[in-house]
C-alpha cells in the first residue's frame, strides 16, 4: 500500500492544464518539482522491480543478449562487438575462472585499459558472482600494492599495455603468492599467459545455479577513491548499488536505442557506474574510447550517431580548447551528463557545440544520495525545494563548517547548524533505513565512521559527510562550491577555489585557472595561488599580467584575489581530469623550489610582478606589514 508521502505524490504529479498555470503564478518552479517527482517515481518503480525481480547487473546483460545478440554493444576503434560476441568472451572468462575454486564474493583484480576485454572479463567474472576489484591502471609503486591488498585480491588480470605490465612487474615480489595473468603476447615466468587460456577454453555457458546465494548485498565491485588525501580507499558496490547505478540515465529516459559515448575510465564511477552499467540495463549501445582527445571527441560522436555523452572534469574546458569548425553542432546528441562543468563556460560549450539539454549532478561514489539538473539551468547540479524535501525519506541537510579544520560545527544543543540562502555549507544525507548497516568502504571500523556524523539534528540520529560545501539560491537551485581542504581561511575570510577559478577563466585569455591556498611564513591561514594556464597563441607579457591584476582586483574582493601566479607548462589534473591541487599546495611559491615562471600581486605596481630568488626575501618583509 502506497503511503501518504506517495500519495501525495503521485497526486501532485498528475496535476495538469489550466491547474499549473494557477499554481505557478504563486510557486514559479513547481513545474520543475513536478518533473522530478515524476521521474524520480518512474525510477523507484523500476529499482523497486528489478530488487524484487532479483535482476541483477550480470541478468541485465544477459537480457540484452538473448533479446538481441547481434545487436552492437560496444564500438571501439572502428569495430563492432555485439552483444552475442562479447558473450561468448565472457562465458570464456566464466570457464576460466570457475577452475580457482573462489567463493561467492571473493574478489578477482583487473587492471585493464579502456577496451572490451575490460567489459567482458568483467561480466565473466559476474557470472560466477565473484567481486571484481577495478584498479586505477595508472599508479604504481606502493599506492598499487596497496589497492590489490586493500580489495584482498586472490587473482590479479592485467591488461596488454606494456606501462601496465611493467608497473606490476615492478611490484610483483610484494603482492605476494597471487597468479597474475597478463592479456597478450607471454611477459616473463612471473605472469601466466591470459590470452593461451581465452584460446583453449570453449565459449560454453555456465549454468546461473553457480551464482546462487547472490544477494543484494553481496558485493559486485571495488571501485577506488582518487588517493589525493591519501592511499585510495576499495568502495564497496554492491549489486544493489549496481541496480541504483542503472537507473541514473532514466531521469532523461535513456533508452534502448541510445548511443552513449564514453572516454572516461572504466575503473571509475562515472564511466563504469554510469556509461556501462546504464547501458547494460537497456540493452542499449556504448562508443568506448581508450582515453580522452578533444580533437577526435565530436568526430567520433558524428560518426558514431552518438545520443549521450558524459563529460567530468575539465573535459569540457579541453573541448573548448579546439578550433572552432563549421562541424561543431552537427551531430545527434540530445543531452550531455556529468559533473564538474563549470559556470564560466556552460552557455558558451552549450551553443557552440549545440547541446539541447546539460543535466549536471552531484553525487560520490560511496554516497547515498545525490542530485541532478533537469531544467538546463546554468551552473547548478539540481534543487531541492521545501516540497522535495518534504517528501524525501532520506533528509538533505547543509551546515556550517570550520575551513581550517574542517569541523562541522554545533550549536549549544550540540546539533548541527544549517547555513542560509547563498551560504556553502557541507552536504550530509540521511541514511535509509535499509541501509543502517551500511559499509562504505572494504576495511576498518576507523575508516568507515569517518564518513559519518551523528546527533545531526537530533540525538541518535547518522548522517553521510560528502564532505563537499554547496549553496542554495533564493529558488532553491544548488551549485557546488568547493570540497573541504579546497577552500582556504585567509584575512579572516573564506575563500572558494571554485569561485575565484570562475571569475578567472571569465577572461578570454586564459583557458583555465587552478586556484588554492598557500602558507606564508609568519602569518595565519593561507593565501590564494593560481597556477594559470593561457589561451592558445598567449603569452606572458607584461600587458597580459596587468589585465589579469586589473580584473582581479576589480572582481574579486581583497581576501580571494590570488597573492601569487604561477604559469606551469602542463596541466596538473587527475585521470579524470578533475584539478589536482594537493602537490601544487605542497610546492608552495618559493622560486628556488620551482622552475615555472612565478609572479606576485603588485599593489605599487599595478600588475603582477616577477618573483624571484632575489625578491623572495623583500616580499616577505612587505607582506608582514
Amino acid at each position: 500500500m502506497a503511503s501518504k508521502r506517495n500519495k501525495i505524490a503521485l497526486g501532485a504529479a498528475g496535476i495538469v492544464g489550466a491547474g499549473i498555470v494557477s499554481w505557478r503564478a504563486f510557486f514559479p518552479w513547481i513545474g520543475y518539482d513536478l518533473t522530478m517527482m515524476k521521474q524520480g517515481g518512474r525510477l523507484m518503480n523500476l529499482f523497486m522491480k528489478d530488487i524484487n525481480d532479483e535482476r541483477y547487473v550480470i541478468n541485465m546483460f544477459e537480457e540484452a543478449v538473448a533479446n538481441h545478440p547481434k545487436k552492437p554493444f560496444v564500438i571501439f576503434e572502428d569495430r563492432v562487438y555485439s552483444y552475442e560476441f562479447m558473450n561468448d568472451q565472457a562465458n570464456r572468462v566464466a570457464n576460466i575462472a570457475a577452475k580457482w575454486g573462489l567463493k561467492l564474493g571473493e574478489c578477482v583484480a583487473i587492471m585493464i585499459e579502456n577496451e572490451p576485454s575490460f567489459i567482458w572479463t568483467f561480466l565473466g567474472l559476474q557470472k560466477l558472482g565473484i567481486a571484481v576489484g577495478l584498479i586505477n591502471y595508472n599508479i604504481n609503486g606502493q599506492p598499487l600494492v596497496h589497492t590489490i591488498r586493500a580489495c584482498e585480491a586472490k587473482v590479479l588480470i592485467v591488461g596488454s599495455t606494456d606501462r601496465i605490465v611493467h608497473s606490476v612487474k615492478e611490484v610483483r615480489s610484494d603482492i605476494g603468492d597471487i597468479p597474475v595473468y597478463v592479456q597478450g603476447q607471454h611477459r616473463g615466468p612471473e605472469f601466466q599467459s591470459w590470452d593461451s587460456l581465452m584460446l583453449a577454453t570453449l565459449p560454453i555457458p555456465v549454468c546461473p545455479s553457480i551464482r546462487q546465494g547472490l544477494t543484494m548485498k553481496t558485493t559486485c565491485c571495488y571501485i577506488f577513491t582518487s588517493g589525493t588525501t591519501g592511499l585510495p580507499k576499495p568502495v564497496i558496490i554492491t549489486q544493489l548499488k549496481g541496480i541504483g547505478f542503472s537507473k541514473f540515465f532514466q531521469f532523461f529516459n535513456f533508452i534502448p536505442s541510445d548511443i552513449v559515448y564514453t572516454c572516461t575510465p572504466l575503473y571509475h564511477s562515472a564511466g563504469f557506474g554510469l556509461g556501462l552499467i546504464n547501458t547494460l540495463d537497456q540493452g542499449a549501445t556504448m562508443v568506448l574510447k581508450r582515453k580522452f582527445s578533444a580533437r577526435q571527441y565530436f568526430e567520433d560522436v558524428r560518426k558514431y550517431n552518438v545520443t549521450v555523452i558524459q563529460y567530468i572534469g575539465e573535459l569540457c574546458r579541453y573541448l573548448l580548447s579546439v578550433p572552432e569548425s563549421p562541424l561543431d553542432g552537427k551531430h545527434k546528441v540530445r543531452v550531455a551528463v556529468g559533473n564538474g562543468l563549470r559556470a564560466d563556460i556552460w552557455e558558451t560549450f552549450k551553443q557552440r557545440y549545440n547541446i539541447p539539454r546539460i543535466c549536471e549532478f552531484f553525487a560520490a561514489t560511496e554516497g547515498t544520495a545525490g542530485f541532478i539538473n533537469l531544467s538546463n539551468r546554468t551552473g547548478s547540479c539540481g534543487r531541492y525545494s521545501p516540497l522535495i524535501s518534504w517528501l524525501d525519506k532520506t533528509p538533505k541537510l547543509f551546515v556550517k563548517v570550520d575551513i581550517d579544520t574542517g569541523e562541522i560545527l554545533r550549536d549549544k544543543n550540540g546539533h548541527c547548524m544549517p547555513v542560509g540562502v547563498g551560504e556553502a555549507g557541507v552536504l550530509l544525507s540521511g541514511i535509509p533505513e535499509f541501509l543502517n548497516d551500511i559499509q562504505f568502504y572494504k576495511g576498518s571500523r576507523e575508516m568507515n565512521e569517518k564518513k559519518l556524523v551523528r546527533n545531526v539534528v537530533k540525538e541518535g540520529d547518522c548522517f553521510f559527510n560528502f564532505g563537499d560545501m554547496l549553496s542554495m539560491d533564493s529558488d532553491y537551485f544548488l551549485y557546488f562550491k568547493d570540497r573541504i581542504g579546497d577552500t582556504f581561511r585567509w584575512r579572516g575570510e573564506n575563500v572558494a577555489t571554485y569561485e575565484v577559478s570562475n571569475v578567472l577563466t571569465e577572461l578570454d585569455i586564459i583557458h583555465d585557472a587552478n586556484v588554492y591556498g598557500v602558507e606564508i611564513p609568519g602569518t595565519e591561514g593561507r593565501a590564494g595561488m593560481a597556477a594559470i594556464h593561457l589561451a592558445d597563441k598567449v603569452t606572458i607579457t607584461p600587458e597580459v599580467l596587468k589585465v589579469i591584476f586589473s580584473h582581479a582586483k576589480g572582481k574579486l574582493p581583497s581576501y580571494a584575489r590570488p597573492l601569487f601566479l604561477r604559469f606551469p607548462k602542463e596541466q596538473a589534473v587527475t585521470t579524470t581530469l578533475k584539478q589536482q591541487k594537493t602537490q601544487l599546495r605542497k610546492e608552495g611559491f618559493h622560486p628556488q623550489d620551482i622552475d615555472d615562471p612565478l609572479f606576485y600581486f603588485d599593489e605599487q605596481k599595478k600588475t603582477y610582478s616577477p618573483l624571484t630568488v632575489a625578491s623572495y626575501g623583500q616580499f616577505l618583509t612587505q607582506s608582514k606589514l
